[in-house]
């Protein structure tokens, strides 16, 4: 289905100069003269090549509707995910490249949701939160107050995010997906 150039969000399939690609990011830029324009950066589906493309925000672009499935990851074969639907049993191949940045987030027999346009698979999606412990903390610094700033530290997952002073080495944290970012505490 057509829709304007700047309704595209992160997460959805296009088509494009004759190929699929998977919506990574997308940009409104207003510059200080002339119309505004949308940069897109998107993945093809079956090269796993990445580009950034523009549009003009009144140009149409194809959307390609998706259908969402969930499924249970089950392990890494390679460079595919076996994923194992929680009804029938049955195994699923996903290549391991459509999670692109959220990859270390995976986690044993974690639920995704997979994004199917014809059958294929064109996009993973993880639980928007994941627990992880903190392996490494830098140091607080003398005179930095708790909501001044935030510490650099390193995930179990080899992820670096930003912390508050107070949270420390072995401590598990809530962490967001999308972006690694540091939520909560974890409870518990």
């Amino acid at each position: 289905m057509k829709q304007q150039a700047n309704l595209i969000r992160a997460g959805q399939v296009i088509e494009h100069e004759g190929n699929r690609w998977t919506v990574l990011k997308q940009q409104i830029i207003t510059p200080g003269k002339g119309g505004a324009f949308i940069q897109v950066e998107m993945r093809n589906l079956k090269t796993g090549n990445k580009t950034n493309e523009r549009w003009r925000t009144a140009d149409t672009v194809e959307r390609l509707t998706t259908e969402d499935r969930d499924y249970t990851y089950s392990y890494t074969d390679g460079d595919n995910l076996v994923l194992m639907d929680p009804e029938t049993f049955e195994q699923f191949i996903v290549p391991a490249t459509i999670l692109g940045d959220s990859a270390p987030f995976l986690q044993d027999n974690m639920q995704v949701s997979v994004g199917l346009v014809e059958g294929d698979p064109v996009s993973i999606t993880l639980p928007p939160h994941v627990t992880l412990e903190i392996v490494e903390a830098d140091p607080v610094v003398k005179g930095q107050t708790a909501s001044s700033s935030y510490k650099p530290a390193k995930l179990s997952n080899g992820v670096k995010t930003l912390v508050p002073p107070f949270i420390e080495a072995g401590e598990r944290v809530v962490v967001r997906t999308e972006d690694g970012s540091y939520v909560e505490r974890a409870k518990g």
